[in-house]
This record gives structure tokens, C-alpha cells and sequence, in this order.
């Protein structure tokens, strides 16, 4: 079959389309068909080295598709099953194999395009909003990239619990983008000398309770100069790089503020807590209040241009791997 193999840890450059031996299901395991991959920063982190996996490796952390094989003691699901999983790696091919008892049924209204699009992306904006930093109606929010695929759901989900966002976005078009999930206000972070003081201004001179920062190196300063005493820092990636050591008492120094470095996985450890997660997601997306946008489907020998569009940030919205060649056209 057809996989992305990474022989060695590095820029995009490194990631190969070769031809690998089929999968076999060992206990507990399924092989799934993968009819569509989630392209996610994540990926970017195992490419780069900054999370290590041993060498070779296929990506891909988020997937979609048809359960064709499974081993000797599954007994979550069976072949013909539609399925979905996140953070384990492997998806950017043909076929997956799968730790069983982490497959996600899919609903028969919801197709493999909308599951490896949300499913990852979504259920960590879910954890951010609901655990990480419960959400409260009336609290004004800041969300980098608010553009993005993970800012788009964030920014929706914090409006729907009743917050107020202030985005930040590159360019126009992404602001314009930001605003129609919902963001009061947006920010061009290229205008603005001091990004923590027009933040400040919008919100009528007051810190913020909680920051919402997946872009890393580039904004902690910033995110941290725009929380309220005893603010909370919820930083969720560093897609601009990561954060360099800092000294505990600034946090102590901004008025006792507070800071998360969250992981998905350990918000969806047990398999009750990942399918209601992933449950109340879909319930979401069915319900309109969760608008998930495709906006590049890529084919497998495209990879490395998917993770350089994605890096670039010359892309908004969600990004999606198709290992069906004749399905994988540019949008």
C-alpha cells in the first residue's frame, strides 16, 4: 500500500510517499481503510522531532474510514464499521492499524470528511472551553489564529457559551474570516506594535481571564501582559515555535495568573470520557453550532505542500489528506 514514510526528523522536505507492506491486526487492534486525514500541527511536532517517535514513521494523527480487519479479542467494533481516532499516528496512508479500544463509531449523518476534520480539533476546543478554562457567559476571550482551523472552533464555541472574542488574525481576509464565526473584534497582528495594550483597549482598559494561545513563541509575552490578576494562560501549541524557559514569578509578578500547558490525550483517557467528548462534538456539528470548513483536501504525494501551506499560515479553516488520489482536489 501507499504510506508517508519520515526516514529521518526535519523540515517537510522529509516526509516520503513510498510502498509499504500491508498492516495486519495484532490483539486488539483493527486495520481501517483511511478515507480522509486530519492535517494537523501535531503532525508538524512528530515531523519536526519536538515529539519523538522512533524512525521510520508514518504521520498523521487524526483519521477517518472503514474497519476491514480486526484481531483476536476486539470487541469495540467490526469489519464494515465507519470509524474515526485522534493522536495515534499512522493515518497519513492508506490503511491504519488502530488501537481498538481508541476507534470512535461515526454516525450515520456524520461522513469521514466532517469526522477527520473535527474530531481531533474539536475535541480539544471541547477540553479547552469546558475544562481547561470553563468558559463563563459574559467573559471576554482572547484567541490567536483566530482563522484557523483550531481558532474558527474556538472562537464559535466561546460565543456559543456566551463569551465575547478578541481574535487575532494575520491578514483582512482572515480577520473577516474570524469575525464570521463570531469574533467581536479582531486584531492584525502585523499593525500593532503592542498587541497586549490593543487588547487591553478593546476590552475597556481591563485584563482578560483567560488566553487562549496555540501559536507559542511568538505571542506568550503578549498573552501574558493581557490576563487579569489571577488570569489564566492556557497555552495549547506553539505552532510559531515553543516557548522558551521563563522564569515562575512572572506569573506571580502579572498578579498570580496562571498557566496550563494541556495535552488532549489526557482529557480523553478513558474511553467513556472520549466517546461522550467526541459525542457532544458531533452533537454540535449536527446542530449547526459547530461549523466545521474544509478548505484543502490533499493527496498523499502532496503531504510535504500540506505541512508547508499549513506552517506558512497561508491557509485558513481545516486541512485534509486523502489518500484517494481521484478525491484529492485542491479547494
Amino acid at each position: 500500500m501507499r504510506a508517508i514514510q519520515v526516514y529521518e526528523v526535519g523540515g517537510p522536505d522529509v516526509m516520503r510517499e513510498a510502498e509499504v507492506d500491508q498492516p495486519s491486526p495484532g490483539p486488539g487492534e483493527a486495520v481501517v481503510a483511511v478515507a480522509a486525514s486530519g492535517i494537523n500541527f501535531l503532525d508538524v511536532y512528530y515531523r519536526e522531532g519536538r515529539y519523538s517517535l522512533p524512525l521510520p514513521f508514518t504521520p498523521g494523527s487524526e483519521g477517518a474510514g472503514t474497519v476491514v480487519e480486526v484481531g483476536p479479542g476486539v470487541t469495540e467494533v467490526a469489519v464494515g464499521d465507519r470509524v474515526g481516532w485522534v493522536e495515534i499516528p499512522g493515518s497519513y496512508a492508506e490503511r491504519a492499524v488502530v488501537d481498538a479500544s481508541r476507534l470512535v463509531p461515526l454516525p450515520d449523518d456524520v461522513d469521514f470528511e466532517t469526522a477527520a476534520s473535527v474530531l481531533l480539533q474539536g475535541m480539544t476546543a471541547h477540553y479547552l472551553v469546558k475544562d481547561a478554562y470553563p468558559v463563563q457567559a459574559g467573559d471576554t476571550v482572547l484567541v490567536h489564529a483566530a482563522a484557523g482551523g483550531m481558532g474558527l472552533l474556538l472562537t464559535q464555541l466561546v460565543t456559543r457559551l456566551g463569551g465575547r472574542v478578541i481574535g487575532t488574525a494575520s491578514t483582512p481576509e482572515k480577520a473577516a474570516r474570524a469575525k464570521g464565526a463570531g469574533a467581536a473584534e479582531v486584531i492584525l497582528s502585523s499593525s500593532v506594535d503592542d498587541l497586549a495594550a490593543e487588547v487591553l483597549r478593546l476590552n475597556g482598559g481591563r485584563g482578560l481571564p483567560v488566553v487562549y494561545d496555540g501559536v507559542g513563541a511568538h505571542t506568550f509575552d503578549a498573552s501574558l501582559a493581557s490576563l487579569r490578576p489571577r488570569g489564566h494562560l492556557v497555552l495549547f501549541g506553539a505552532a510559531s515555535g515553543a516557548v522558551p524557559p521563563f522564569d515562575p514569578m512572572r506569573l506571580a509578578g502579572g498578579g498570580s495568573l496562571t498557566l496550563i500547558r494541556p495535552s488532549l490525550g489526557d482529557y480523553i483517557a478513558d474511553r467513556s470520557e472520549l466517546l461522550a467528548r467526541a459525542a457532544e462534538v458531533f452533537e454540535w456539528v449536527r446542530s449547526k453550532a459547530l461549523e466545521v470548513t474544509v478548505t484543502g483536501r490533499y493527496a498523499l504525494s502532496e503531504a510535504a505542500q500540506a505541512h508547508s501551506d499549513l506552517e506558512s499560515r497561508r491557509t485558513t479553516g481545516k486541512l485534509l489528506l486523502i489518500p484517494d488520489e481521484t478525491a484529492a482536489v485542491r479547494g
